[in-house]
């Protein structure tokens, strides 16, 4: 058996084989297909209610793996458990943040999917002269009208993917300015295959960021190294897309000499003598 067309494509089928009959002869011609793409189209994707529980799920997915299951160790080395857990109230907020604002786009792209369907439906349709026309090749009419249709679940699934990376990026700094960092140290995946990286985020891989105003800053540790503070550059997963994360820094002996005041030297000679 054949592949059966679902109600949308058909929809579009009878929309263009009236329009090349017919021509652009009257602005109801066009409103009434219009209309019924319309709903066909909404008709055809998943409801609002469905790709909503599907971003909700996919976010609390990703923060039961960093909070629940310890996947923060990892970029705040040397962190206390019960650091984390202290701050868990703050980092489950920072998730339902997240939620709030992803649901919302989830939302409108997939309003603007419906509503580029029916914009370039409507150009093609009041681009025809009155009357009966010859025959455009209908495949290439139907599939540049339905493109921004059928590339919505690509594009949720990279909504995902990056609204997943943006949760992480804001849990992380919660945790550290919460929990005592001093510094990051900017990561990259620009050495991954197919990764569309940012050329100035290539140049921050592996640069130590101070953290402005941390308690080690406060005391007269700690200055900034060559890469600057943390808040001289966007912030990793800020611009669309990308990946770049922070490994965070707690302890003076973790940074490089040349962030290390004088005073902060004498603080870790100290610690040495009595340790």
């Amino acid at each position: 058996m054949g592949r059966v067309p679902s109600p949308y494509a058909t929809v579009l089928t009878e929309a263009v084989n009236d329009l090349v009959d017919n021509g652009f002869d009257s602005a109801e011609r066009v409103e009434y297909w219009q209309e019924r793409l319309r709903r066909a189209a909404e008709e055809s994707l998943a409801t609002l209610d469905e790709m909503e529980r599907s971003m909700r799920d996919a976010l609390k997915t990703v923060y039961n793996r960093l909070v629940e299951r310890g996947g923060l160790a990892k970029l705040h080395p040397g962190i206390a458990r019960f650091t984390v857990e202290r701050l868990t109230p703050l980092l489950r907020g920072e998730l339902d943040r997240r939620i709030l604002a992803a649901t919302g786009l989830i939302r409108l792209n997939r309003e603007e999917a419906v509503r580029k369907t029916l914009h370039r439906f409507s150009g093609w349709a009041t681009s025809l002269p009155k009357g009966k026309v010859a025959e455009p090749d209908k495949r290439d009419t139907k599939t540049l009208i339905r493109k921004s249709l059928s590339g919505l679940p690509f594009e949720v699934r990279r909504l995902h993917i990056d609204q997943g990376h943006k949760l992480t990026s804001s849990i992380n700094s919660v945790l550290a300015e919460n929990g005592g960092a001093i510094a990051g140290v900017w990561q990259s995946h620009w050495r991954q295959a197919n990764y569309d990286y940012r050329e100035t985020h290539k140049e921050r891989d592996e640069q130590i960021y101070l953290i402005r105003d941390s308690w080690a800053h406060k005391a007269g540790l700690v200055k900034p190294g060559p890469a600057g503070y943390t808040d001289d550059v966007t912030q990793p997963a800020e611009e669309p897309f990308c990946r770049c994360r922070y490994k965070f820094l707690y302890a003076l002996r973790a940074l490089p000499a040349d962030m290390v005041t004088g005073r902060g030297v004498q603080a870790l000679e100290a610690v040495r003598e009595n340790s």
